[in-house]
């Protein structure tokens, strides 16, 4: 057992060799009987005296005893006889002509080799000796003198208390009948917790009722936030806020990604049926998402192997959160609206259409019922595959051809230059509708500057700065601080640490930068050479007189937050086509149609609209916009610190 024990792919592998793997190396005998009523009764029969017994193997053998024992004059007739059964039919059919349960079989008294009569032990057999016959009993006895008598599940999952329950009989009763495992991977599930950590229970009013919960959040958020928050091996601390979270952040986004997608591809009439555009003649973004989502597959593909659902989950997660709805779609509405269906626009819904179609079948596992109705919805109309379900559709594989990880490595450092950036205006309150003049990029590596250069665009649109500007030479210009990572550096060098600490405060500037440009850094200590690798220190910015700074990495980036008479018009512009869009919106306006606009007139709009009042017509299908210091049956919305008043009406 203990050898076969370690050919199974134990989820997690500590619970094999460990809690399983030691139980079995001090392993005690098995007491199989139970003084119960209900189950298995224990196939034995012995002689009053006690000196004579005999173990049944099987209904024919019974059969026999039981003839032997009228013979003998112990019984009056053969019971299972009068029930029609016959002992060399091994079907199902025949079986369910006799029942060998109690009170039954206590009646059916055997004779001893020696004559005498003999009587069941009234006890049972241990109800886990059924459980691990399971893969034997399953079959009948068809080929129970047979090498391949019984089955070998591919995967099983039960709780870790199983260790000495469930998975013990079935491996041990494998291991016996045909020295065979009786499973191959096995998952061993934690328990479910309350968020504080504590057991649930009744008394403590800290249960969840799971019906309740199954009504108002839906099995799909239920399941995915159970499988994604904690491996399942893990214990779960269950916050019902977190399958709320769920619910809104992932099927939410997901389920508005499709609607934006139906919308246009409505609109538009696409239906799938167009020859698909060349990928290398799709648009850069377009290729990124594509070489993301075969990287997506492949690794999802692989978690799915390794029984790694929770990783699974969160890479899928990620991918529509983070890639899919925040980046993507959200840098390419525009070329969903208007316009004739060019290879541009085309190249866009398909790229999106196979996005959406392959999330929901990597998905189908974890989320059924939601990513069935996904499926169906964009396969009724393209009828891309005749299967009617998501669940019969094979997981798609993935196309090497179509990574690019170069691509993916200056996207990531797009995603990650804009998070900066963005959280650097949050923390002034600048918005983003308010364009920025420039942001400042020391050159620390050369490759950064080469991949945001290919980038450049992207960021500047993204955070609505104007320009990039790289500088060889932060020394007098950018004033950087250093600390040591004490967890790291301490394993190393834990007797220098005292010095340690002392040299990091008294770094230069340049020092600073030589650390921070080069991949491992020699420090020359009276204790003894201490090298700094990247996760040894830590470096801030401190800002500068006008400017924001941040460092993630290798990576600074500071922002010029001054805003000028011209910025802050077109800010103004900006936020008036945020404005009339929403207004669009709750008067229920198709997305084709166009308007007249109306604003009351304020010397800050004046000026707005003298530089930019055809960039908001184009913005928002507004024919034309005009002002007016009273305008009739206006709607009011929210304005800096007061109202401003919008009439908009379609022609």
């Amino acid at each position: 057992m203990i050898e076969l024990n370690k050919t199974i792919n134990w989820k997690p592998e500590a619970t094999g060799s460990g809690r399983f793997g030691k139980w079995l190396e001090n392993l005690q005998d098995w007491n199989l009987s139970r003084s119960r009523y209900w189950g298995t009764p224990l196939p034995v029969w012995r002689a009053v005296e006690g000196n004579e017994e005999i173990c049944i193997g099987s209904a024919e053998e019974l059969y026999n005893e039981l003839e032997k024992s009228v013979a003998a004059g112990f019984m009056p007739t053969n019971p299972l006889k009068e029930k029609g059964y016959n002992p060399q039919d091994k079907s199902k059919e025949n079986y369910e002509k006799i029942d060998l349960h109690r009170p039954y079989v206590d009646n059916y008294i055997l004779v001893s080799p020696s004559g005498k009569p003999m009587k069941r032990e009234t006890d049972l057999i241990d109800v886990w000796f059924d459980s691990g016959a399971m893969p034997f009993a399953q079959e009948g006895l068809g080929k129970v003198n047979d090498q391949a008598f019984g089955q070998t599940a591919d995967f099983i999952a039960e709780g870790v208390d199983q260790t000495r329950g469930w998975f013990f009989t079935l491996h041990a009763i494998s291991t016996m009948v045909n020295g065979r495992v009786a499973f191959k991977n096995v998952l061993s599930n934690g328990l479910v917790l309350d968020k504080d950590g504590n057991k649930m229970s009744k008394r403590l009013g800290n249960a969840v009722d799971p019906f309740v919960t199954l009504n108002e959040y839906g099995a799909d958020p239920l399941r995915w936030y159970m499988l994604t928050n904690a491996q399942p091996w893990d214990n779960l601390k269950f916050d019902i806020n977190g399958v709320d979270e769920v619910r809104r952040k992932f099927f939410g986004t997901l389920y508005n990604t499709y609607s934006f997608f139906a919308l246009y591809a409505n609109v538009d009439s696409f239906e799938g049926a167009q020859p698909q555009v060349a990928i290398e003649k799709r648009p850069e973004i377009d290729r990124w998402i594509i070489s993301l989502l075969n990287t997506l597959i492949k690794d999802v593909n692989e978690a799915y192997e390794n029984y790694d659902v929770t990783s699974a989950g969160r890479m899928i997660q990620d991918f529509v959160g983070d890639n899919l709805s925040n980046w993507y779609v959200r840098l390419n509405r525009k070329r969903f609206w208007g316009g004739e269906m060019n290879d541009d626009k085309l190249s866009a819904y398909q790229t999106l259409y196979t996005c959406l179609e392959t999330i929901a079948i990597l998905a189908a596992p974890i989320a059924p019922f939601f990513t069935e109705r996904l499926f169906c919805d964009l396969n009724n109309v393209t009828k891309r595959f005749t299967d009617k379900s998501v669940h019969h559709v094979m997981m798609p594989q993935y196309d090497e051809t179509l990574i690019d990880k170069s691509l993916e490595e200056r996207m990531e450092l797009a995603q990650r230059a804009s998070s900066m950036i963005l959280a650097l205006r949050r923390k002034v309150n600048i918005k983003v509708r308010q364009p920025l003049a420039k942001i400042m990029i020391p050159v620390l590596d050369p490759k950064i500057k080469e991949q945001i250069e290919l980038v450049r665009n992207l960021i500047l649109n993204e955070v609505n700065v104007k320009e990039i500007e790289y500088i060889l030479d932060t020394l007098g210009l950018i004033t950087k601080k250093i600390k040591p990572n004490f967890k790291t550096l301490g394993k190393k060098y834990g007797k220098q640490m005292k010095e340690i600490s002392a040299a990091f405060a008294e770094f230069t500037q340049q020092q600073i930068l030589d650390i921070e440009s080069s991949a491992e850094y020699k420090l020359a200590l009276a204790g003894g050479e201490v090298i700094l690798a990247p996760e040894d220190y830590e470096i801030n910015s401190e800002d500068m007189p006008g400017w924001l700074v941040a460092v993630d990495g290798k990576l600074t980036i500071a922002l010029d937050i001054t805003v000028s008479d011209d910025l802050r018009r077109e800010g103004v512009a900006r936020e008036l086509v945020n404005r009339i869009q929403n207004l669009r919106k709750d008067c229920k306006f198709e997305v084709t149609d166009k308007i007249t606009i109306e604003v009351q007139s304020t010397p800050e709009i004046e000026d707005a609209l003298g530089m930019f009042a055809d960039y908001i017509c184009n913005q928002t299908l507004g024919v034309k916009i005009t002002t007016s210091a009273n305008i009739q049956n206006p709607m009011t919305i929210e304005w800096e610190e007061g109202e401003l008043n919008i009439r908009i009406e379609r022609i």
